[in-house]
């Protein structure tokens, strides 16, 4: 079943990118519309604590919030290691 679309067009072309790169979506939340997942997330991948990050419905600047959400996806420490490899 396919995910629900992100209200922001910027933003959804980011968590397009995000899944290219096998990182999970997951819609719903308290307060945020979803969050993406590293698909590592092992000890390699900074101990967990940042293979997880919030995707909020109406950011300030959709754009920034998009850049951002890319930043994470190309900055993943497991990324890097197998690019380097």
């Amino acid at each position: 079943m396919p995910r629900k679309k992100h209200s922001k067009p910027e933003i959804e072309k980011a968590l397009r990118y995000a899944e290219s790169h096998h990182w999970r979506v997951d819609v719903g939340g308290s307060h945020a519309w979803g969050k993406i997942y590293c698909p590592y997330n092992d000890k390699a991948c900074r101990c967990g604590e940042f293979c997880i990050t919030s995707i909020w419905s109406t950011p300030k600047n959709a754009g920034t919030h998009a850049k951002q959400i890319k930043r994470v996806v190309d900055n993943c420490s497991r990324n890097s290691q197998e690019n380097e490899e």
